[in-house]
């Protein structure tokens, strides 16, 4: 048995009035927002704390009680997200099509290849290391989130960032390792034994 809430029903719910946006708007917001770091905590604050301290439970009282704890965050936040914004701007007129196309190719030829290649390295790397066997994963298999297998382990590997998102609609089920590169060298960190 399972019940789910839909958000629409919590803001219903505490009669919340939604901002409306244009359209293709809060995509750009959304990049703008993650790459300034703007609601980062140490910009607005833990939020999952802060709720946990909030004493009420009426939205209205809630904003005047982050307000007053957090003054000037959300204006703070509001112009470093907004300065990236500007930057955006700068740039989207030098946009044409052809660096369109050469960033499709990027992505395409060279992003792909050595992103699958990569995972072939990181398997056989971390293989030898336990002085075992690899394998890639079938089509089926990397649907569900599995690159490989080490030791007839299925194994998820993916940039350490991955680790660290939290808006993530997507579950995997099996042991993961991780990697981070730098123009030097790619470091793999894995907690698991095979």
């Amino acid at each position: 048995m399972e019940i789910i809430i839909k958000l629409k029903d919590i803001i219903d719910f505490y009669e919340i009035e939604e901002p409306c946006f244009p359209k293709y708007s809060t995509q750009i917001l959304n990049i703008a927002v993650s790459t300034s770091q703007a609601t980062r905590p140490r910009v607005v604050g833990q939020m999952t704390e802060l709720i946990e301290e909030f004493p009420g439970d009426d939205y209205e009282n809630w904003i005047k009680w982050y307000n007053m704890k957090k003054p000037d965050s959300i204006e703070k936040a509001a112009d470093k997200a907004y300065e990236y914004i500007q930057k955006f701007k700068e740039v989207i007129d030098s946009i044409d099509r052809e660096m369109v196309k050469k960033y499709i190719e990027d992505l395409v030829f060279t992003k792909t290849f050595t992103g699958l290649k990569l995972q072939k390295i990181i398997l056989s790397r971390v293989s030898d290391f336990f002085n075992t066997n690899y394998k890639l994963s079938t089509p089926a298999e990397e649907s569900q989130g599995i690159d490989g297998f080490i030791n007839d382990i299925p194994v998820s590997i993916k940039p350490i960032s991955y680790k660290y998102k939290t808006n993530l609609n997507e579950e995997i089920q099996c042991k993961m390792i991780y990697y981070s590169k730098n123009k030097k060298n790619i470091k793999i960190i894995f907690e698991d034994k095979f």
